[in-house]
């Protein structure tokens, strides 16, 4: 069965964008280093344009599937960019954007939970939420994996990691990975016999 994994950025206070979904307070460590250990372990997430100025020719080494959500998918609309993974298979939640922009893009309305327990059903590698809190608020159950860029900024409020009803649920620390700028990358797995059932007071 597939893999689902949460790869995202977050500020120290576990937020993934500011309150308008604008995320270029994140962008200021994105240095050298950062790039190469992202082409080296992550190249499919990176997007397409970025791949092609960069010369990354890379084959996809984790992921053949991305998830996003409508403010994710968003930024790079505002910049005509229709198909921003187009080396990867890229499927886009949201009930306000009726219609594809690009026949590479697939945009639904369905459950996103029925939706990836098809997905971990077919064959290939891992699958990567991209964002946003929303989504993988609502796709909390079937997270498989978490990778957090934990970077060294403090924003008090925007977008969570996850958006979501309090429901506790257990992972477990893998190991981490720091940069020089400050950054951690932070590895989690689902912990074993983890619920996803809400509590009850």
């Amino acid at each position: 069965m597939r893999k689902l994994t949460y790869y995202v950025g977050a500020s120290l206070d576990g937020f993934i964008a500011a309150p308008d979904g604008d995320y270029e307070f994140l962008m200021r460590y994105v240095d050298g280093e950062f790039l190469s250990f992202v082409c080296a372990e992550f190249p499919e997430a990176l997007p397409t344009p970025a791949r092609a100025a960069m010369g990354v020719d890379a084959p996809n080494k984790r992921f053949d599937t991305v998830l996003m959500g409508r403010g994710t998918y968003d930024p790079g609309l505002a910049m005509g960019l229709h198909s921003p993974y187009a080396h990867l298979r890229q499927i886009v939640f949201s009930r306000s954007l009726t219609e594809s922009l690009d026949p590479a893009v697939e945009v639904t309305a369905a459950d996103p939970l029925a939706r990836i327990r098809e997905l971990k059903q077919e064959d290939g590698l891992g699958i990567w939420l991209c964002g946003g809190g929303e989504l993988a608020g609502r796709l909390l159950p079937e997270i498989d994996e978490l990778i957090v860029k934990q970077y060294p900024v403090v924003v008090g409020s925007g977008v969570p990691l996850f958006r979501a009803d309090f429901a506790p649920q257990a992972f477990t620390f893998l190991g981490s990975r720091s940069l020089g700028n400050g950054t951690n990358v932070l590895t989690f797995e689902r912990a074993a016999g983890s619920t996803s059932a809400p509590t009850t007071g």
